[in-house]
């Protein structure tokens, strides 16, 4: 019994190592899904809502373990660009087993539904959060107009 007991554990054994062969292989065809309506998103890319209220954008986006000094914004009009670069953090004289949080860059873009004064946009770093308050240009703002 004990010799099947072996064979069983060198079986899953070489089975778990080729599930991490292939793992490092097939690593950038790691999706999230959406379960709503909408596109799938590249696991490489920060997940992100973004808000509106009258006068305007709120966007939040997860960059876990990504400094300020390594993220980008960029706004031109109604077009916003986020990027940034993590590092990897391996600890120094340690093998490495298996890495899932490797160092990557991303880069998204969005065309947002009205333009935005780049002048008075602001953003906040916070447990991994990226917050951004996108005021709308004075043309863009609803009015409201008297009736005469």
């Amino acid at each position: 019994m004990f010799t099947r007991m072996s064979d069983l554990d060198r079986m899953f054994g070489a089975m778990d190592l080729l599930r991490n062969r292939m793992d490092r292989i097939f690593g950038d065809f790691d999706y999230f899904y959406d379960c709503g309506p909408g596109l799938a998103v590249n696991g490489s890319l920060p997940r992100t809502n973004l808000y509106e209220d009258g006068d305007h954008f709120e966007v939040r986006a997860e960059v876990p373990g990504i400094t300020k000094d390594n993220l980008n914004v960029k706004i031109q009009g109604n077009y916003l660009e986020i990027s940034g670069t993590r590092a990897a953090d391996s600890p120094d004289g340690f093998k490495v087993h298996r890495t899932e949080r490797g160092s990557n860059t991303f880069s998204r873009s969005f065309t947002l539904p009205d333009d935005v004064d780049a002048e008075k946009a602001e953003a906040a770093l916070k447990d991994g959060i990226l917050y951004l308050m996108l005021p709308k240009t004075e043309a863009a703002r609803p009015k409201q107009i008297t009736i005469k």
